[in-house]
């Protein structure tokens, strides 16, 4: 088997290993996208991703034909450091072990260039996959996940009213946009993302409040504003992207609870009212995300029905 650097003429083969492993993948999870299972819709995401400037990868072959390749690309963004993502069309081979292979040459030159801080978004149900990253120290930060959008109208426990949300609750919202990213900065989820002030975070639901391409929902209890949830078109996410993108679904992309609330069914109603959305709102699938170390998302999210698809790997080199 030889390993080499990707190259243009490789898109062709990459795109049809990448076809092969998402038939496989929606054999597991039907609710993925049909488009990838086809090596005219595999090779475009694959043709997109060598066109990211500063795209770089390898590839395996033998006899002839490729039985392997990765590609990583940059996010230009300073919050996940100086980095390599290997998408959810970056990868795929014959046999999971050659990973492994493809990860030492194209991380030598990423590690060259600079960038210590590796993303991986492997397909959930593959676990020799899973495995062979793992074996290369990567571990779990994220799970992508979906579900059924189920029948519109789920009900809500008769002390927690969920509703849209209106103007006037902005001052709410605000406390709640920082409510999440609290947590997180603290143990076990250790994220680097540190909240934003209160009156950055007050001017931003001013603004986005009424915007018709979100829909935003308040929980009440006892008359105050305790939780909120927000829902989009999963297009608005470039976190779910290529294969990990199903066609046609609802992306729950915020929910909290305020500290002194929880345990009081205030996010489950909050979750259930939100996945029902999903469904009134026409998609036929739901679609959602959290922290694999984040205790309370992935305890309330896989019981709302939500099963993994996608798992973000993640490995910092040089410690």
């Amino acid at each position: 088997m030889e390993i080499r650097p990707f190259a243009e003429d490789d898109i062709d083969g990459a795109g049809a290993l990448l076809a092969t492993r998402h038939t496989r993948h929606r054999a597991a999870e039907p609710l993925l996208d049909a488009r990838y299972a086809s090596a005219e819709g595999a090779t475009r995401a694959v043709a997109d991703l060598w066109a990211v400037e500063g795209a770089s990868g390898a590839v395996a072959a033998s006899g002839g034909r490729l039985v392997g390749f990765l590609l990583g690309t940059p996010a230009p963004t300073a919050a996940w450091g100086p980095n390599a993502w290997v998408q959810a069309a970056g990868h795929a081979a014959v046999d999971a072990e050659t990973v492994r292979d493809l990860y030492a040459l194209a991380a030598a030159r990423w590690v060259a260039d600079g960038a210590t801080a590796h993303y991986a978004v492997v397909p959930s149900h593959d676990a020799a996959l899973v495995d062979a990253w793992f074996r290369l120290g990567f571990g779990q930060q994220q799970v992508h996940a979906l579900r059924e959008a189920p029948a519109p109208g789920a009900g809500a426990a008769a002390s927690v009213r969920v509703r849209r949300a209106v103007p006037s609750d902005a001052p709410a919202l605000a406390e709640l946009d920082l409510t999440l990213p609290r947590h997180q900065v603290r143990a076990p989820v250790f994220s680097g993302r540190q909240p934003p002030s209160f009156a950055d975070a007050l001017a931003e639901e001013r603004e986005s409040i009424g915007d018709p391409d979100y829909a935003t929902f308040v929980a009440e209890l006892d008359g105050s504003v305790v939780g909120s949830a927000v829902g989009c078109s999963v297009e608005h996410s470039r976190m779910h992207s290529g294969p990990a993108r199903p066609d046609a679904a609802g992306y729950l992309a915020f929910a909290a609870v305020l500290p002194g609330f929880r345990g009081r069914g205030v996010g489950r109603v909050r979750g259930e009212t939100a996945r029902s959305w999903t469904a009134e709102a026409g998609y036929r699938t739901a679609v959602t995300d959290w922290r694999a170390t984040n205790l309370l998302s992935s305890r309330t999210w896989p019981r709302l029905g939500f099963r993994p698809s996608f798992l973000r790997l993640h490995r910092v080199v040089g410690y």
